[in-house]
Parts: structure tokens; sequence; C-alpha cells
């Protein structure tokens, strides 16, 4: 195990939100990001851009800066999507009863061997065999 800590999707989320309700996290996870013990994948990557692009959300980003955010943020290690990370997925998926895409998450984390996967999503404290969840927002 490294002393990684693999960040989900929602913390990159967060860190770009302008709802007053939404301020303690923001700035959580500005906080978060700035450390550099961090790792992610490239789904986690395609999730914010596909999220803070949309054009339904009241604070989309244009492309060119979510752009560039996926592209700062590539300065953690990523996890590719690969053959061995859908595998294990599905044997995530099925072993645990997470979604798929939560599966796949588990699998990336798993693989660049992180200590913690940071996930307001899954549940805060529960083990899987190395990698233990976290909810940074608690």
């Amino acid at each position: 195990m490294t002393g990684r800590r693999f960040i989900d999707t929602n913390i990159l989320l967060y860190s770009i939100s302008r709802d007053p309700g939404e301020t303690a996290k923001r700035d959580r996870a500005v906080a978060l990001l700035a450390a550099d013990d961090l790792a992610l994948s490239a789904q986690v990557l395609q999730e914010f851009y596909v999220q803070a692009t949309r054009a339904s959300r009241p604070d989309a980003l244009s492309h060119d800066i979510a752009a560039g955010l996926v592209r700062a943020w590539a300065r953690f290690p990523v996890q590719e999507i690969s053959l061995e990370i859908v595998t294990a997925a599905l044997e995530i998926h099925a072993r645990h009863g997470f979604s798929y895409w939560d599966s796949s998450i588990v699998a990336a984390a798993e693989a660049l061997g992180c200590r913690e996967l940071l996930s307001e999503d899954l549940s805060h404290g529960r083990r899987l065999g190395k990698l233990r969840i976290v909810n940074p927002f608690r």
C-alpha cells in the first residue's frame, strides 16, 4: 500500500461549486486538492468533465476551463481504464453490491495501491481489503 488517497469525482465537483449551500464542502475540497498524496482515475476525470460542463448545471464551466482543470489534476497518478480494471470492477460489484461505476472507482484505487478512497458516495469507514472508505465531508 502506498500513502496515496484516491479522490472520487464529487471532490472535484465540490471544488468548483458556486452554490452558497456548498461553501464548506468547496473549501474542504480545495484544501484536499492542495495535497500531494492524491491519486485518481481516467474515469474520475471523465465524470468531472461531463458533469462540470453539462448545460443544465447552474454554474457550468466552459470547455476550456474544465479541460484545463483536467490537465492540472493529471499531475496526480491517474489509473487508466483497462480490461483489468473492468474485470476487477465486475468482481467488486458482484461481491459488495456497489454500482458498476462505484466498483470501477474502488478497482482503480486498489490498482494504484491507495490506502484510502475519499468519497461522499460510499459507506464512511468501510474497509475493502486494505482500502478504507473515508467521507472527507463528515
